[in-house]
Parts: structure tokens; sequence; C-alpha cells
């Protein structure tokens, strides 16, 4: 995280400055610049390309279940609890229908009135 603001923000301020302030070793952010995109992020950033697109295609109307099952038909291995996590974190969210009102009574009827004793 502080790695991410110091290179978002070293056009600005010094990245020794910076570094210092965040108590973190410019070593430490040279090295995290240096280091390759992990696999797990490689992966993660597919697997979010065939969430957004399963979410798409159903209207938006799939949750996290169903989105899971549409993956696996696809043969795309990954946890329910991993797509959940995915989708949280970037805001994929089913459309609810809204909650139906429940009438007990009819009163645009014919019929007559029993008088009000």
């Amino acid at each position: 995280m502080s790695f991410r603001f110091i290179e978002d923000h070293r056009d600005t301020y010094p990245v020794r400055l910076m570094c210092a302030v965040l108590e973190v070793s410019p070593a430490g952010y040279y090295a995290w610049r240096e280091r390759p995109v992990s696999a797990r992020v490689t992966t993660s950033a597919v697997l979010l390309a065939a969430i957004r697109q399963v979410h798409q295609d159903s209207g938006g109307r799939y949750g996290s279940p169903r989105v899971h099952a549409a993956l696996r038909m696809q043969g795309r291995g990954a946890s329910r609890g991993r797509i959940e996590r995915l989708m949280h974190r970037h805001g994929i969210r089913a459309i609810m229908a809204s909650p139906r009102r429940v009438r007990t009574t009819d009163s645009r009827h014919g019929l007559p009135i029993a008088p009000n004793l």
C-alpha cells in the first residue's frame, strides 16, 4: 500500500523523503518496483474478466453462487469464496428484485359494504 503511494507521488516528492515519512526502506521500494507480477494476481485478473462476462451476460442478475456455477460449467476452476471476494472487491453485485408488497384486502370491488355497527 505504501509502495503504491510512493509510486503514484514520486514525480511530486523525493522517493527517499516519502520512504522516511512512511517508515519503509528505499531498497524495499525499488525491489517492489522490479518484482514481477505474481501468478496469483495474473490468474485473478483472468478470472475477474470471466466473472464480469458472466455477470454481463446475465444482465447483472447473477450473484456469486450462480456466477460460480456458470464458471464451473465453462470448465474454470475457482472456489465460490474466491469469486465472492473478487466480486465484492470490484463492486460486482446482483440486481435484487424489489420486495413484493403483501396485499390482504381488496378495497376495489363492487360488492356491498356491511354497515359499521
